[in-house]
C-alpha cells in the first residue's frame, strides 16, 4: 500500500491541490484511495466535503494531531496532505510511513531556497533509499527566468523534477466542486492532463 506525502514546509504552495488531484487519480484508476489531513486547516477534508457521492469514492483518514497511525484495511493508496512548518517530531513521524515524498515549489528564489533544507532534511530522514522523494513545479509561466533558476537549482540535488505545472484558473474552479482533473471532460483540461502525465507515472511507481 504506497503512502504518498505532498509536503513543503512553505504555505501557500499548492499542496492540497496537488493532493486532491493525485487521490482523484488514483480513484479514478479503480484503487481504494484514502485522503489523510495532517494540516490543522483541513483543506482536504473540506474539499471531501464538496466531492459528488456520484465520483470515485476518496475516504477520509481522520488523524490525530499529533499521532499518526496506520491507514485501515482495505486502503490500497494513500495520499497524505501536510502542512506548512512541517518539522521535528511531526516530520519524523511522516517520513516513518512515507514510500513516496512529492515536494510542491513555486519558481521564486525566496521558495527555492527555502526549500533547500527541507529537501535535504528529507532525504536524510527517510527510512531507505527506497522512498522516492520528487519535486514538482506548481504555478508556473512557461519560458521565465524564474523557472530557469528552479531548473538549474534542483539539478544539484539529486532530485527528481517532474514537470511544471501551469498557473491556471482550473484548479481553483474544480476545487470549488470537490472535483478534480480527472472527473470532468478531457477536451476541458487537456494540457493540465498533458502536464501531469509524469508525476501520474511517479505516483503509479512507473
Amino acid at each position: 500500500m504506497p503512502v504518498i506525502v505532498v509536503a513543503n514546509p512553505k504555505g501557500g504552495v499548492g499542496k492540497s491541490t496537488l493532493s486532491t488531484n493525485l487521490a482523484g487519480y488514483l480513484a479514478r484508476q479503480g484503487h481504494a484511495v484514502m485522503l489523510g489531513d495532517v494540516d490543522r486547516q483541513q483543506s482536504a477534508r473540506t474539499w471531501l466535503g464538496l466531492r459528488p457521492a456520484a465520483l470515485p469514492v476518496i475516504t477520509g483518514w481522520e488523524l490525530q494531531p499529533d499521532h499518526l497511525v496506520k491507514p485501515p484495511k482495505g486502503t490500497s493508496h494513500v495520499v497524505l496532505d501536510t502542512p506548512a512548518g512541517l518539522h521535528g517530531k511531526k516530520l519524523d513521524e511522516v517520513m516513518r510511513i512515507a514510500d513516496r515524498v512529492l515536494v510542491p515549489l513555486q519558481p521564486s528564489i525566496f521558495d527555492i531556497y527555502a526549500t533547500r533544507d527541507f529537501i535535504t532534511q528529507l532525504l536524510a530522514r527517510r527510512r531507505s533509499e527506497r522512498v522516492d522523494v520528487a519535486v514538482i513545479a506548481n504555478r508556473v509561466r512557461d519560458g521565465s527566468i524564474s523557472a530557469g533558476q528552479l531548473d538549474s537549482f534542483l539539478g544539484t540535488l539529486g532530485v527528481p523534477l517532474l514537470g511544471h505545472l501551469r498557473d491556471t484558473q482550473n484548479y481553483i474552479h474544480l476545487a470549488a466542486r470537490g472535483l478534480t482533473l480527472w472527473d470532468v471532460a478531457p477536451s476541458r483540461v487537456e494540457k493540465d492532463l498533458e502536464q501531469w502525465t509524469p508525476l501520474t507515472r511517479w505516483a503509479d511507481g512507473r
